[in-house]
């Protein structure tokens, strides 16, 4: 079957086999202008135009169910900004009556989540990603471009007030880009922010697919010193090749580095040596460390993160 709003599934590194759902089909509809987007460049706007009805949206999700059984996330995305989509709360209703065991997702530019009727409509998703890439208001424009009634600050209080009303898997995507984001300054100015939201992850990596703007990913070994910065948060770096160097950690060592920040799976396999992943199987026996999945994304950890997030 042909599927007008439709695509995949794909499998994603961090959400697992996801089924698209394209809220604007038909053209980009985003109020933000990224400098990194993957999409053609286009006049920003804060609707979209002929959006698909939601009578369709659900017919051919059901028919894809069917299709494809073994998904693991029904993604609600856009070619551009989703929530923009006018019947979003509505779709969101009648997805959660017919998605069975499968995780409801979404991917937003959190351009408006400072708005109460939004917060509400995302509350009821099951994993809510918003990017966020930079927290001073210089840099928010300059990497982002949104329409100008956009501030930074009321999508970082946004962000705060959802915080508070969620209960489902709340991931924060930083992308970074050579000489616009990538100093140590902003990324403490974001850790601060973000120890204050209290996402359940964040998605740290740069450039991967050809840009809008003429811009440059950074290194890998930037995106390591960057995500150093980082404090008492599940970060999961993206990695695009494999190190020159793996690291050779003790035990007491990868107990320190885990209660600083927890170790994405990922992470292990890609910079811990051999004798530093048996260190860890240790740990992990001797129940020195522990296993925590966050919305598809294994993290190792101590054991008390979990009083922390009950806390949260």
């Amino acid at each position: 079957m042909k599927y007008k709003t439709l695509f995949g599934p794909i499998q994603s590194r961090r959400f697992g086999l996801s089924l698209g759902i394209d809220l604007s089909p038909d053209e980009k509809s985003c109020n933000f202008d990224c400098l990194y987007c993957e999409l053609a460049v286009a006049k920003v706007t804060d609707t979209i135009k002929n959006p698909p009805a939601v009578s369709l949206v659900v017919d051919e999700v059901k028919h894809a169910l069917k299709e494809f059984p073994d998904i693991d996330v029904i993604t609600l995305t856009a070619n551009g900004e989703p929530t923009l989509y006018p019947y979003l709360d509505e779709l969101v209703d009648a997805l959660n009556l017919i998605k069975k065991d499968k995780k409801l997702l979404i991917l937003s530019n959190a351009s408006t989540i400072y708005h109460d009727s939004i917060q509400q409509t995302l509350s009821k998703i099951d994993i809510v990603k918003l990017s966020l890439d930079c927290v001073s208001e210089a840099c928010f424009k300059k990497i982002d471009r949104a329409m100008d009634a956009i501030m930074i600050e009321d999508i970082i209080a946004g962000m705060k007030a959802f915080r508070r009303i969620y209960h489902g898997a709340l991931v924060i995507e930083i992308l970074v880009i050579k000489g616009v984001n990538d100093t140590l300054e902003e990324m403490q100015k974001l850790n601060r922010v973000l120890n204050e939201i209290e996402p359940d992850r964040i998605d740290m990596g740069s450039i991967d697919r050809p840009p809008a703007y003429a811009v440059q990913p950074v290194s890998q070994d930037v995106l390591k010193e960057l995500a150093s910065v980082f404090e008492n948060l599940p970060l999961h770096l993206i990695y695009k090749k494999e190190p020159e160097v793996r690291l050779n950690f003790s035990k007491d060592e990868i107990i320190e580095t885990v209660k600083r920040r927890p170790q994405s799976k990922a992470d292990v396999e890609h910079l811990f040596s051999k004798s530093a992943q048996k260190n860890l199987n240790t740990l992990l026996s001797e129940k020195k460390l522990i296993m925590i999945d966050i919305a598809g994304v294994v993290f190792y950890a101590s054991p008390d993160i979990k009083q922390k997030r009950k806390k949260s």
